[in-house]
Formats: structure tokens, sequence, C-alpha cells
């Protein structure tokens, strides 16, 4: 039977390739050339999930609402803006096409998570209007794995099966209530600490353009401002994604309805002042997982958020930090101006082990004091952004780009960075090739070129000081990234060919001398359409680094008609060791990102079926399984499995009522 269906996907991926819909090819692009996986990403992909299945009325939408579109540059936020207040409302859609500023491709993402809503005026909702007229959606999810992990026998509190279940009440663009539970597998359920039940929750509400109350929310929520030097627990900006918004800044506030931990919880406001001021203001107050020293006090703060073992239970909830801040912006005419603060208390001391080099200048202490200045101007041609950043202890982090629009068909953008080795922020999350806010100076310089309408070109280079010992590396070091990638679209064609080059630096054996390690990484693909409903892509990933070479052949397909949509995939995948691995995207169901990293020598297959049953449920299933070749058994301590293949089942369920 597995034989049979490798074989059957193999041949009909040889013909045809898998479409998605362009937003998930968005993320294929923009995130798998990170070539590693992200917890951000899977905030990104909840966010876009929720805002396709909630999009927002395209002449009611405000220039914060557009900025939580993460494929949308300042200059095109401006033209959307512009054209509403000359030409007043859209009657249509298409009428986006009017928007010079927005090619082809924008468009079409766009057209997912916009509509023309109606003429009228629409009226402050009565709680009537709101209980009859609001939506209700309960959505299940769980994974069975057809295998046992060491942990799973001995070691883990819980059962194997990992699951969550969802609830989210919707009244247009202005009410939005919910709770979220999620199980990682392994986690107890209605037992040991989880007494009940779901390891954990999120609880939310958040109202919308009520008057002059901007945004409320009650719960769980994230924040964004500026350039994210004082805080950004929204969503990551990689190098390909900055090179598509052109390195914009933005204010978001959002309830947090997603799984992922590192939301606040307690308050948050955004209020309209009028005269083109905006004030946003927040207070939190919520446990955190850490690792304590003998002392009581905090060796580090975690961000796994597993509780599986009794090592990782003992560390859950061990840290409460108070959390309070805001901003204050100005914007119109397109200048843009905000003051951004932050301030926090730990209830125990962050003592990290300094005894490393490179951990010498890690934050320490119980209260963290973070100001910033965000600026900036946009224009159908030009724009400017940046924000200088300064911690209690006064040490500086600044972020500067300017993009231009030369042409039609051409716009350049550079960017520059300094943070100071010194510079200590628990929430900052910005632009960077090291990971981190924090001892990292660079330049970074990316066009994108289109002479055609169908041929689109984007390229950049990177270049990164590290003044301070880096984790591997014990004195300062550098490293320089380049990309260049080729898209050409038309018709029932897709074509896109990309090539990465990048030079890092890591201590030799002595520790006392750097050397040089380059990394080559490259990748095809092509996508067609048949017809109507279906569709598929090819996929061949490579790269070679330090003697070490590894590919990936893939394929997947893609099939639509009426109530039902069938999605399946096939990839082989050979490198010489994890040093050369490779990553692959493959759809799942909703709000439940995949992103798979393979070594070795194997072949992954899945095949998705979703089905509308009726008017309000759909029934989902994804069975996927990765067979190697090279080994007998997977994974290492708790996670091993005994075995040479893997392979789950993920059923999902969602009800609107």
């Amino acid at each position: 039977m597995r034989t049979q269906m490798v074989c059957l996907l193999f041949w009909l991926s040889l013909g045809v390739n898998a479409q998605t819909r362009p937003w998930e090819a968005y993320l294929n692009e923009v995130m798998t050339q990170e070539d590693m996986a992200s917890a951000a990403w899977e905030q990104t992909y909840d966010l876009l999930c929720e805002l396709e299945e909630h999009p927002m009325d395209i002449n009611q939408v405000t220039r914060e609402q557009l900025e939580e579109l993460p494929f949308l540059s300042a200059q095109q936020i401006e033209g959307i803006v512009e054209y509403l207040w000359r030409y007043g409302r859209m009657e249509s859609l298409s009428e986006l096409a009017m928007v010079r500023e927005l090619d082809y491709t924008q468009r079409r993402l766009l057209s997912f998570f916009v509509y023309v809503g109606e003429e009228k005026p629409v009226p402050l909702p009565t709680l009537k209007d709101i209980a009859h007229y609001g939506q209700n959606e309960l959505m299940a999810y769980a994974r069975e794995p057809f295998y046992n992990r060491k942990g799973d026998t001995d070691g883990y509190l819980g059962p194997k099966y990992r699951h969550w279940l969802r609830y989210q009440f919707t009244y247009g663009d202005q009410v939005k209530l919910g709770f979220v539970g999620s199980q990682d597998a392994g986690e107890p359920f209605f037992v040991h600490r989880n007494k009940w039940g779901y390891d954990y929750y999120s609880f939310y509400l958040q109202l919308r353009n009520f008057r002059r109350l901007e945004s409320l929310v009650l719960g769980n929520y994230r924040v964004s401002m500026g350039m994210g030097l004082v805080m950004n627990n929204s969503f990551s900006l990689g190098k390909m994604a900055m090179l598509q918004n052109l390195g914009r800044s933005s204010y978001t506030l959002r309830a947090h309805s997603s799984r992922s931990a590192g939301s606040l919880f307690g308050a948050a406001a955004t209020i309209d002042m009028g005269r083109h001021l905006k004030l946003t203001a927040f207070a939190s107050y919520n446990p955190a997982d850490a690792t304590l020293n003998k002392d009581g006090t905090v060796s580090s703060i975690l961000d796994t958020d597993y509780h599986r073992t009794e090592t990782e239970m003992n560390k859950k909830h061990n840290l409460h930090p108070f959390k309070t801040g805001g901003c204050l912006r100005y914007n119109a005419h397109g200048f843009h101006l905000g003051m951004n603060a932050l301030y926090t208390y730990l209830d125990r001391t962050l003592n990290p082990n300094t005894s490393t080099l490179y951990r010498q200048h890690y934050p320490q202490g119980t209260d963290f004091l973070n100001l910033s200045l965000d600026y900036g101007y946009a224009s159908p041609k030009v724009a400017l952004s940046g924000e200088t950043a300064t911690d209690k202890k006064g040490h500086l982090a600044t972020i500067n780009t300017a993009s231009l629009r030369v042409s039609d068909v051409l716009s350049l953008m550079v960017l520059q960075r300094f943070y100071s080795y010194a510079y200590s922020s628990l929430d900052a999350q910005s632009y960077s090739d090291g990971g981190r806010v924090q001892n990292e100076s660079g330049i970074y310089l990316g066009l994108t070129w289109q002479p055609s309408l169908a041929l689109r070109l984007s390229a950049y280079s990177d270049y990164a000081y590290f003044a301070w010992a880096k984790y591997q590396v014990s004195q300062s070091s550098y490293s320089w990234d380049n990309l260049l990638q080729a898209t050409w679209q038309k018709q029932r064609w897709t074509l896109t060919g990309r090539y990465r080059l990048r030079l890092r630096q890591k201590d030799d054996e002595t520790k006392k001398h750097l050397v040089n390690r380059w990394e080559h990484r490259g990748r095809l693909s092509a996508d067609y359409t048949i017809a109507t409903g279906l569709g598929g892509r090819m996929q061949i990933d490579g790269g070679w680094t330090t003697n070490e070479w590894g590919g990936m052949v893939s394929a997947t397909l893609a099939y639509t008609r009426r109530w039902l949509r069938l999605n399946g995939g096939f990839g082989y995948f050979h490198t010489d060791s994890y040093n050369s691995r490779v990553y692959l995207y493959e759809l799942g169901p909703l709000y439940t990102y995949s992103s798979q990293m393979f070594y070795g020598e194997g072949i992954r297959y899945w095949l998705m079926a979703r089905a509308n049953i009726g008017k309000h449920l759909m029934l989902t299933a994804k069975i996927g399984i990765s067979d190697y070749f090279d080994r007998t058994t997977i994974g290492s301590s708790y996670q091993q499995v005994d075995a040479s293949s893997l392979s789950d089942l993920d059923l999902q369920l969602r009800w609107k009522f």
C-alpha cells in the first residue's frame, strides 16, 4: 500500500505540480530561504490564516491593519491609503490595479485578505446586533503518531498525542472573542500540574473601531512597535521578507489567537487622539518558563514551551514578569514619528552564567527599561524608516532603511544597523544576521527588477560585523550573505530559480584562529496549472558546504472541485550529514504550520484531503510518512524512535455556526 502511494504521487508529479494558495507560496519563498525553522514563522502563518478566514473591508481598513500584512511595503500601503482618500471607496477589488505601487503579485496576495464591503456607513453595533449577527467557530485538531518515542514509554508525563481546541466568536472586524487550549505530545492532560486540562491556554477579547477607541484587547495579545528594537513579538522579518516589504516599520496590536507562547497577558489599547496622534498603552503580568540557579535566581528564560518530563515541568512558570509600556505616534502627509517605551520587572533576578566569553553581556538584573524613537517618510517613490533605541544603561541600537522606487519596474533598498554588544532588551526582535538585537553592525543592499510582466529578479547582499565573541566564535568576526532569485510567470507556468552564497566564520580546533565556512544553496521550481482546480509543483533543492553536499527533489499535486480539496506530495533527499540538511515546506490543516527538516537519505510523502460538509462543517485529514534508508533509529534521547520510518495522521474538524 505504501509503495503504491509513493509511485502514484511520483508519477502524477512528473506531469503536473501542486499549486498552493498564493500566500502559502509566499511563505514557501520567504521562509525556506532562511534554511532554518523558526517558531516565529508559525506565528506569521497563524496570522495569515486568521486574516484569510476573517478578511478586512478594503474601504474601512486602516494603515495599521494594512501593516499587519508582511508582504506590503510602506510605499504600497501609502499608495492604497492615498487612493482611497483621493478617489473614495472601491467598488471592486479590480480597482487595486489602479494603485501603481501594487504589482500583480501583491494584488493577488492582497485579494485573499480584503473584500469590498457595503457602501452604507457601519454604525456602532448594539449588544443585540452582536449576539444576533456574530459568527461562532469551533475547531479541534489531533495528531496520531504510528510509532513510539523512547519518552512515550519511559520519561514523558503524558500521552503521545498532540491536540488543541480553538473557539472564536467574531462580529465583522469589530469584535473578536475566543480561547485556545493546546497540548504537545508527551505533556500531561488533566493530571500532574495540568489539572485544568491543557498545558497552554490563551484567552482574548478584542474590540476595534469604536469611535476614538481604535483597538482594545483584554487577555493574551501581541505588540509590535517601530522596527522592533524595543518590542516585537508579532512576526519575524527574514531577509527575503525584508526585501519584499522594503524595511518598513509597523505598529500592530492584536489579540493572540494562536498556540505559540510568548504573548503578553493583560490589557492593551490604542486610542485615536485626533490631530494625527495615536496612543498605545499596555500592561501585562504573566508567567514564563525559566531555568533556576541553586540560589533561586534565573539562569535563562525559556521559550520552548515544552513540559513533557519532570525536568521540563519543574521549569514551568518559575518566573513572573511584569511589563508595561506603549507608544505615541504621529502620522500625517507621509511622515511618521513615534516614541516607544517598555519597562520590565522580574520577580526573580536574571543571573546567567557569564563565565563564557560570548555570554558576558547577556541581560542581567530584575528591571529593564528600553526607550526608542522611530521615524520615517513614505511617498509613492521614496520611503525612509528607522528606529534608535537605548537601554537603561545608555547602550544604543539603531536600524535605518531607505528604499527608492526608481520606476514601475525597479526598486532599490539599503538597510543599516548597529546593535551595541552590550545593548539589552528582553523583547526586541528585528532584522539581524546573528538572530539577536545585540552585537551586530552591518549593511544590507537589495533590489527588485521586473523588466517585463513575466520576469522578476530579486537580489540582496548583506554584510555583518560582530564586535564581540559569539557562540563557537571566540573573537570578532563577520559574515557575508548573498542571494539572487529569478521568477518567470506566464499563463499557467511559474518558474523560479534561486542561488545563495553565504560566508560564516567559526573557531578552528585551537580556538585561536577563525576559519571561513562557505555555503552554497540553490533551488529550481516549476509550477503548472492544468485547468481550474488542478495544478502542481516540482522543486529541486541543493547545497554544498565544507566538502559536504545535500539535495532534495520534491513534487506536490493539488486538486479542488466544489466541496473537496486534495493535496499530495513526494520528496527524495540525500545529504552527507546534518550540516548539509534540507528544509521543505508542506501544506497542513488550518493553523498548522509545517516545515520539515531532513538529513541523511530517504523519502517523504504525504496526502491531505479537505472536505466541506454542508455549509457549516469542514473535515481535514492528512497522513505523512518519512522513510529513511540509512538508519534504524531516528532521533535521540527521549525523542528516539527505534525504527527507520515515521508515520503521522492529522485530523481537524471545523464547525461554523
